[in-house]
């Protein structure tokens, strides 16, 4: 735990009262010299600072049963920091969008590399496609130093929380509930995980608040927020995860989407995003150059051509220098169409191999 500002407790204080968002937490500090004064207020001056009667009347009413230091130690017990929009270590990214999160609650830390940032997320009911890009162009940013930004929802976001923790690589997961909680209650260990390979969880929201469906759409505009960019895998036509990237279009960052089969109800989002004009990603290379980070590619583009898989395995003892028919890997390698296809496109990502159009295939050496 870092050491808090004598105004933390009060932040804390006025964060608990539900009707207190950042917009009305603005106008107290704009008006009061500290939070400290504007918790022990009458209730005119609240009045005067620009907040509605029924806000005042809530204020009123929290401070004749809420213990401040109490309250605000319970963070500690927790292991949780709080991280307001003027602390020195408040997220730069995030302080730049419209209406930031005034407070912040942390279990884990932030560092300085989380400037690079970028979030991935998408559909809950992934496909095996979806499943092999998020593990694939994830385990790629990784190894090319960036920070994975997601949700933790079930799905794809704990898929690329759990790909970079397993690459080692840096993950911070936005919630929608109080940190005194996981949610969804089957992400918990991978929720201990994260911090336990040194990232962090974070949540606007005060310990108890559950999650709450009109929570989500705040928080995501928290993931995007955080990121360089947002990427979305699969995501049905409903899916939050197109909220994600709306937030990421109006905080001028870039929408990142990996094209799909025109037959799967998960790929109709990120689809729709490339109609819109966000940028198709088919190679980490894709996300790397438009973000200006083309010096990161040596980082992961030297790297020996050997298989993640058995299928890659197989893949790879056929494919030539000289073009290969898609029918002839099929027959050679003794896989089922469906897995060839699906594998070549994961390789095509990695770099690995090359599709020269007719379904004609080629190894492609990056070193």
């Amino acid at each position: 735990m870092s050491t808090a500002h004598p105004d933390h407790p009060y932040f804390n204080a006025f964060n608990t009262i539900a009707q207190i968002g950042s917009v009305r937490l603005r106008k107290l500090l704009n008006y009061f010299p500290n939070l400290e004064t504007a918790w022990h207020a009458p209730g005119t001056e609240l009045a005067s600072a620009g907040l509605e009667n029924t806000i005042v009347e809530k204020i009123i009413e929290a401070r004749s049963t809420l213990d401040v230091e109490r309250e605000f130690g319970r963070l500690e017990t927790l292991g949780i920091d709080l991280c307001t929009w003027s602390d020195e270590g408040f997220p730069k990214l995030l302080r730049e969008i419209p209406n930031p999160p005034i407070v912040l609650y942390v279990r884990g830390a932030f560092q300085k590399k989380d400037e690079i940032s970028i979030a991935v997320v998408g559909t809950r009911k992934m496909s095996t496609y979806g499943k092999q890009a998020v593990e694939e162009l994830t385990a790629s940013l990784v190894r090319a130093g960036l920070t994975i930004v997601s949700g933790l929802a079930l799905g794809i976001d704990a898929l690329a929380h759990r790909t970079a923790v397993d690459t080692s690589g840096r993950t911070i997961a936005v919630l929608a509930c109080g940190l005194d909680s996981i949610y969804p209650a089957a992400n918990r260990s991978l929720g201990e995980a994260i911090l336990q390979s040194g990232g962090a969880l974070v949540s606007e929201l005060p310990l108890g608040t559950p999650p709450l469906k009109h929570h989500f759409p705040f928080r995501n505009r928290i993931i995007s927020g955080m990121s360089l960019g947002t990427l979305v895998v699969e995501a049905a036509a409903d899916s939050g995860s197109l909220i994600t990237a709306r937030h990421a279009l109006e905080q001028n960052r870039q929408v990142f989407a990996v094209p799909g089969s025109i037959f799967n109800p998960a790929s109709v989002g990120p689809n729709n995003l490339l109609k819109m004009g966000a940028k198709p990603v088919t190679d980490v290379r894709d996300i790397l150059e438009e973000l200006n980070l083309g010096s990161r590619e040596t980082q992961i583009l030297t790297q020996e051509i050997i298989g993640d898989n058995p299928e890659e395995d197989a893949i790879i003892k056929i494919l030539k220098r000289e073009p290969t028919h898609v029918d002839l890997i099929i027959k050679s390698s003794g896989l089922p169409a469906p897995i060839v296809a699906a594998t070549l496109t994961i390789m095509e990502m990695k770099g690995k191999a090359r599709n020269l159009g007719a379904n004609q295939y080629v190894i492609s050496r990056q070193n």
